[in-house]
């Protein structure tokens, strides 16, 4: 057992303070260092695992006086990672540049005055070059955690050690600890943004196409998670939902507890988004618009019902009276003009605020932003983002009639080389050309073609063919009279059904506003029958609500909830894709 210093003096009368290295794990300085930590430090040695710096303090005339322990920093650590505010991608590149100091021991027999920090200070002080010699990297910031029932941190501070907060006290709870206080220490001036900066950095795991083994890394083979765990992890999930698409996540497992359990930590990562998720998704989707001349990008909203498994974060779906709640959906599906599925362009979702629900609303009197109508507006600026990306392509915007806003026309006029919009119109919205309704002014023109569609089954409702009348024509669309927006020059196509039985309880009757020009019969069909693969994204929310009964999963949380929605999302894509191309 080594003999610790017993002193009592002031610290100019110690003498030398000596401040040693030890150089391995068998000399006679390591043994030292652990008999120290297991007999005075309330920890123990501990398990140190990565790189690692131990240090002796002594001094010639007294003996030991305590001992200091380095070691990797902590990958995970929000107070900190607030302080340098760096990207994931900076994160990944530069967290071995900073350094824990995870143990600090002054022996109890030793009382004198400012040696903590005056040790502290000369550790601050070497420990950069140490590091650097033994593992090739310099580091730039030092952190620590103490605890607060122990002590306040005085000579940690007193070495100008700065308070960040707390950690969240999680793993400590698991031994029966409470959260400690976080300190660090920068040991240059350009500290932050050193930290900050990733040049050359690429996502982990980041297969190219050709290598590729399935669909899975062809879609996420690009996503930024800078941590190949997380990659491999979200590869094996995706796998699993897919294999068995209308299984519970324990089922898709095959039963395996272990499994579950990762599979449950991955969706409450904190590093695990749905934006991360869909963009290398979306990405791979542009990659297929390229190939077409012309591509359909579908918006709609659904909702995807939770009454059953309510999570904490969802909110009431319909009116005050039902009691169903849940999360809004509305998302972009871009299809060809025959009906393929190429995958998702936008997705946004939101929880309804139960305080606005049964209320009513001058919408008149509303500016856009608000309300819920301006999803389709993102909805068509993320479009406009893929457009930039497929010159080549015409995009063309379509929603049904809830998308019949001024302010959407509005938006698309901006901008001559972006996407072209497509949009059924509703009576109750009261368009006019000039003075005239647009359904009045529709019935005057001539009947340019007719054509037949397919209209699908429908609740109870069975499938069948519609004979439509064709019109179309060039119209001034002019905003209401309270909102000082200029005129729109657009085109409409108007479709009715004629001639029906009284087994069809509601006729086709279609009134498309456009901005694409519509000069014949041809093109006036042609528009029409892009408005027909409107039908596609219902089937896909319906594949989707299917797909691993989004309802009934077990999750507690609505960030979960999200990171499971776009892992189903791209899922349900791909099985509907697959169905399409196998018919």
């Amino acid at each position: 057992m080594v003999k610790a210093a017993e002193v009592t003096c002031e610290l100019g009368d110690l003498g030398c303070v000596q401040v040693e290295p030890v150089t391995s794990r068998y000399c006679r300085a390591a043994r030292v260092w652990n008999d120290l930590m297991d007999r005075y430090h309330y920890l123990g040695r501990g398990r140190v695992c990565g790189a690692q710096i131990r240090y002796m303090v002594s001094s010639p005339q007294c003996g030991y006086l305590g001992a200091v322990g380095f070691c990797s920093a902590t990958w995970s650590l929000q107070k900190r990672d607030e302080q340098i505010g760096w990207s994931d991608a900076a994160h990944y590149a530069n967290v071995q540049r900073v350094v824990c100091n995870s143990r600090f021991l002054i022996v109890p027999t030793v009382r004198v005055p400012n040696l903590a920090s005056h040790v502290l200070g000369r550790c601050a002080a070497r420990i950069a070059d140490d590091w650097k010699t033994r593992y090739g990297i310099e580091p730039v910031l030092l952190e620590t955690f103490v605890d607060p029932q122990r002590s306040a941190g005085v000579s940690y501070r007193a070495a100008n050690w700065v308070y960040v907060g707390q950690t969240s006290g999680r793993r400590a709870a698991q031994n029966g600890q409470g959260p400690k206080d976080i300190f660090i220490c920068p040991l240059c001036t350009r500290w932050r943004s050193i930290l900050q900066n990733a040049p050359g950095v690429q996502p982990a795991d980041k297969p190219c196409p050709a290598d590729a083994a399935d669909w899975v890394e062809e879609e996420f083979g690009t996503v930024e998670f800078y941590d190949p765990r997380l990659s491999r992890r979200l590869f094996t999930v995706v796998r699993d939902f897919y294999r068995q698409p209308h299984a519970s996540i324990t089922q898709a497992c095959n039963g395996s507890v272990a499994k579950a359990k990762a599979v449950y930590r991955f969706l409450q990562n904190p590093r695990v988004c749905m934006e991360r998720i869909l963009r290398p998704h979306v990405e791979s989707t542009a990659g297929r618009i390229k190939n077409h001349k012309v591509v359909l990008a579908v918006q709609d909203t659904a909702d995807l019902d939770r009454t059953g498994h309510p999570a904490l974060g969802t909110g009431p779906l319909n009116t005050s009276e039902d009691k169903a709640v849940g999360l809004k959906l509305h998302d972009t599906m871009a299809f060809t003009p025959e009906g393929t599925p190429l995958g998702l362009l936008d997705v946004q979702y939101w929880v309804s605020d139960p305080k606005e629900v049964g209320k009513s609303r001058d919408r008149r009197q509303l500016s856009i932003e608000p309300e819920e109508s301006m999803k389709w507006i993102r909805s068509y600026l993320a479009v406009s983002e893929v457009q930039k990306l497929c010159p080549r392509t015409r995009l063309v915007s379509i929603g049904d009639c809830e998308a019949n806003i001024y302010e959407l026309f509005l938006e698309a006029s901006k901008n001559p080389e972006g996407p072209d919009l497509l949009v059924r119109c509703a009576r109750s919205r009261k368009r006019r050309a000039g003075q005239v309704d647009f359904w009045v002014r529709m019935n005057k023109e001539p009947v340019s073609g007719v054509r037949v569609v397919h209209v699908p089954r429908k609740d109870t409702l069975p499938a069948r063919d519609a004979t439509l009348e064709v019109r179309h024509a060039r119209v001034t669309l002019k905003p209401l009279k309270d909102k000082e927006y200029p005129p729109l020059h657009l085109w409409i196509v108007h479709a009715k059904e004629v001639p029906y039985g009284s087994e069809v309880a509601s006729p086709l009757d279609w009134m498309l506003l456009t901005t694409v020009e519509v000069n014949d019969c041809e093109d006036a069909c042609e528009r029409l029958d892009w408005y027909t693969k409107r039908w596609g994204i219902e089937v896909y929310h319906g594949n989707l609500k299917a797909v691993g009964r989004f309802g009934d999963r077990r999750l507690g949380m609505a960030e979960g909830l999200e990171v499971c929605l776009a892992m189903d999302m791209v899922v349900a894509w791909r099985t509907y894709h697959v169905a399409i191309l196998a018919r």
